[in-house]
């Protein structure tokens, strides 16, 4: 039977032949848990009487609250670290990075089954792996026995041609493919990605598109794990690791096939409040809509590939007097290598703050809650009402290179007008 890439990998695990549409149990690789999801996830553990099965591989992060903002939250912390080193799992704390980020620095590898108490957990897909997010109850079971139930999903092929021409990026590829499959288009589906385009793409622009598969309701987003993956595990782990090239069958059987030009990929805006609600740049740009805060950063905005593009926007310029510009690396890797650079120090002196990696911003916690009526541009996957601290803002999605941008002009601009 020709199988989809997300169907080969569940077989492995489930140790039989399955296909979609099928309810089994398959063995996990990696569960994790962030500091917002897992003091559920431990008081599940807990009430079930389990312990944690291969406490090497059920990772911790705290991400969320990083430094925590309320005495609330430290109690969480504490609560995880006082777990984590009870049952010998790994912990990474405040400041050390996003779970997606880091989990894509250390650990994952093709073909394996990736899980986690956070909806964006799908992001280690990039990797050629199984990877979904799943409630903290669901984990609290992974993670003690090492299986899960999951139904195999349908799978839709999204066939890429062609190459991202600058100042269009990863994000604006994924805000492009949301706005047409819109947030409920793909659900419980696969988002697999094929043809020569994914070539073209880097790992890190891999990641960001993998990460934001949920917005269109997808289960997973996965992409053929190729000598671009080596290299990247190569280049951030010092290893090498053996492995052959995966990818679906030919002739698979897809539920539907999208095709999209790379080329023709231009700049995109998803509009409050919805993900799915995209428009080409220009056409945002035309509603002269003037930003208070730009945060460029999170699990879809904070590597080096996109604080790069920021700076290439921003070199030379200052960002616009009454604009709060906010950075935040994914990872203290990322943030090093970025001081290392010296990008750091030139969006500080165009203006900016660095603040620490996590998700504080994206998520409202920290680093950047905003005000009644205020309206921000943000790297991050999510504009909800409310979702970075005040249910009274605007939050509008785009790349790094649009966001910055819009930090220098004071209102949502094409990046190519900076060029």
């Amino acid at each position: 039977m020709k199988k989809t890439l997300t169907e080969k990998i569940l077989s492995a695990h489930a140790e039989k032949d399955v296909k979609s549409g099928e309810v089994v149990f398959v063995d996990i690789d990696w569960a994790l848990v962030q500091d917002g999801t897992g003091p559920l996830t431990v008081d599940v553990i807990e009430e079930m009487g389990k312990g944690v099965d291969r406490p090497d591989h059920r990772c911790v992060f705290l991400d969320h609250a990083s430094p925590s903002s309320r005495y609330e939250l430290s109690d969480s912390h504490n609560k995880l670290r006082r777990y984590a080193r009870e049952k010998e799992m790994k912990i990474f704390d405040v400041g050390e990075g996003i779970c997606h980020q880091l989990m894509a620095e250390k650990f994952v590898e093709p073909g394996e089954v990736v899980v986690g108490a956070d909806s964006h957990t799908c992001t280690a897909g990039a990797f050629g792996s199984f990877a979904s997010g799943f409630g903290s109850t669901d984990i609290a079971f992974a993670m003690s026995t090492g299986r899960l139930w999951l139904r195999i999903p349908e799978a839709i092929n999204v066939k890429l041609r062609g190459n991202l021409k600058f100042p269009a990026m990863a994000k604006d590829l994924i805000l492009f493919l949301i706005g047409r499959l819109g947030s409920y288009g793909a659900t419980y589906k696969a988002l697999e990605f094929t043809g020569e385009g994914v070539e073209n793409l880097s790992m890190e622009s891999r990641l960001t598109v993998c990460n934001m598969v949920i917005e269109a309701g997808a289960k997973n987003g996965i992409m053929p794990a190729d000598d671009k993956t080596s290299d990247y595990i190569k280049r951030e782990r010092g290893k090498d690791i053996k492995f052959k090239p995966l990818r679906a069958d030919n002739d698979a059987g897809y539920e539907r096939v999208l095709e999209i030009n790379l080329d023709e990929i231009s700049p995109q805006v998803a509009e409050p409040h919805c993900v799915d609600n995209v428009l080409n740049a220009n056409e945002t740009v035309k509603k002269d809509i003037k930003v208070d805060q730009v945060v460029i950063g999170t699990c879809t905005g904070g590597r080096m590939e996109d604080l790069r593009a920021a700076a290439r926007i921003l070199e030379g310029k200052k960002v616009k007097k009454g604009v709060r510009f906010i950075v935040s690396p994914a990872s203290a890797n990322v943030y090093l290598a970025a001081m290392r650079e010296g990008l750091l120090e030139k969006f500080v002196k165009s203006g900016g703050v660095i603040v620490t990696p996590g998700c504080g911003p994206c998520v409202g916690i920290q680093g950047g809650v905003l005000g009644t009526g205020e309206v921000c541009v943000s790297t991050a996957n999510r504009n909800f009402k409310g979702r970075m601290g005040c249910s009274d803002s605007f939050i509008y999605l785009a790349s790094p290179a649009t966001a910055a941008a819009s930090a220098v002009t004071g209102k949502i601009t094409e990046p190519g007008d900076l060029l």
